[in-house]
């Protein structure tokens, strides 16, 4: 049962004897399961000594390849051993099943959730979760390549080009006289380009439509899908929330525009983490405020997004990416309604496809923005946000375990 064989006692903690300690344990362990061990959760002490540790092991490698006879291999002293064997040993725990040498484990094989701790995601070096991945034996240090550590290796690498050629534009300015001060009220605003390849755009559009059939069918919770009637040119988008229910006006029910703590809507769907997972890894939003939360636009021809300012449930910075069509967004202190859809501002930023435009600062804060009349018949723009749970902020990096 559970992938024992009959007859094998499992050990529990406790029962360990000193020679079968969590390092006996483990050199028994086969391949998937060292790949579970090493998903699991460590402290960032202990991240910093596995990955400073596997880098150790892979310059030796290098090395002796090579023929080169000294390398610089990174130590960290400053943590001790102990933490990390602690952080194993809970590992191992949480585990709920240990295996001696000699145990036989059978049963399919598992597919694990990477658990990415966005510090080390830092495409300067070598990353430890692309290393742990790679089938890493812990028996003398040593192991040969594998085909799967090759392509991890292969990913990684194409990943790392796709990560320089992000354009990254940051020194918006635009100077409007506010309460008797002359202020650059876009100040903060930040334009990532080429953060999503076209490959992945059709992925991420395909999604979304999935999203709007399954609204249009019921089968979305009632406050995460809303499709008004169109009454009038610019009036009448659709909205998918997932994450919190935000109140754009008063309702019937009196709550007013803020997040309805008491309202329930879909959570993040995957394809959604897997994309904030990506802004975070590749420096657009920084960890310390991960998205929980995502307000889906989908525009026919003429659509628009009135001059506003986001709300202050909030947190800045927040971030709207755009889809299928290249649209414009206006910036001022001051925006002006010309008719249904026509808005005039002093300062446009053209959204390329697949563009991620940051707001922060003065530029989410003073200028109002908008969204003229969308110029095709559909187009997709997304505001991933982070809000405050219950009046307090969560740990961001637990959003993307």
């Amino acid at each position: 049962m559970n992938g024992i064989h009959p007859g094998v006692k499992v050990l529990k903690p406790e029962e360990m004897s000193a020679k079968e300690d969590w390092l006996s344990i483990v050199k028994g362990f086969e391949r998937e399961e060292v790949d579970e061990l090493l998903s699991q959760t460590f402290c960032g002490h202990c991240e910093r000594l596995l990955h400073d540790r596997v880098l150790s092991i892979a310059n030796r490698k290098r090395a002796k390849k090579l023929s080169i006879s000294s390398v610089d291999s990174t130590q960290s002293d400053d943590i001790p051993d102990g933490c990390l064997e602690s952080c194993i040993q809970v590992s191992l725990n949480n585990n709920g099943s240990f295996k001696s040498p000699g145990n036989i484990h059978s049963g399919s094989p598992k597919s694990y959730v990477d658990k990415i701790s966005p510090a080390l995601m830092d495409y300067k070096g070598v990353t430890s979760l692309s290393l742990s991945r790679s089938g890493t034996s812990l028996e003398n240090g040593m192991h040969e390549n594998s085909p799967r550590e090759n392509e991890l290796q292969a990913e990684e690498q194409k990943e790392r080009l796709r990560f320089l050629n992000v354009g990254r534009k940051t020194n918006f300015t635009h100077f409007e006289r506010v309460n008797g001060k002359n202020i650059n009220v876009v100040q903060g605003l930040e334009l990532h380009t080429q953060v999503f390849s076209d490959e992945e755009q059709k992925k991420i559009v395909e999604s979304v439509y999935e999203f709007q059939r399954m609204g249009q069918k019921g089968r979305l919770r009632e406050r995460t899908y809303t499709e008004p009637s169109k009454w009038m040119r610019g009036k009448g988008r659709i909205t998918i929330q997932f994450g919190c229910c935000y109140n754009y006006a008063v309702d019937k029910n009196g709550n007013p525009p803020g997040i309805i703590r008491d309202e329930e809507v879909d959570p993040l769907p995957p394809v959604f983490i897997d994309m904030i997972k990506r802004l975070v890894r590749w420096h657009v939003l920084p960890p310390t405020c991960v998205p929980n939360s995502c307000i889906v636009n989908i525009y026919e021809e003429g659509d628009c997004i009135p001059p506003h300012i986001d709300h202050h449930d909030f947190l800045r910075p927040f971030c709207t990416i755009s889809f299928l069509t290249q649209c414009n967004i206006l910036f001022g202190s001051n925006l002006k309604i010309i008719g249904p859809g026509e808005f005039a501002g002093p300062f446009s930023i053209p959204l390329p496809i697949g563009s991620v435009l940051v707001l922060k600062g003065n530029g989410a804060d003073v200028a109002k923005h908008c969204v003229p009349a969308v110029p095709a018949k559909s187009v997709l723009l997304q505001n991933f946000y982070h809000f405050q749970e219950n009046g307090r902020e969560q740990d961001s990096l637990q959003l993307l375990t």
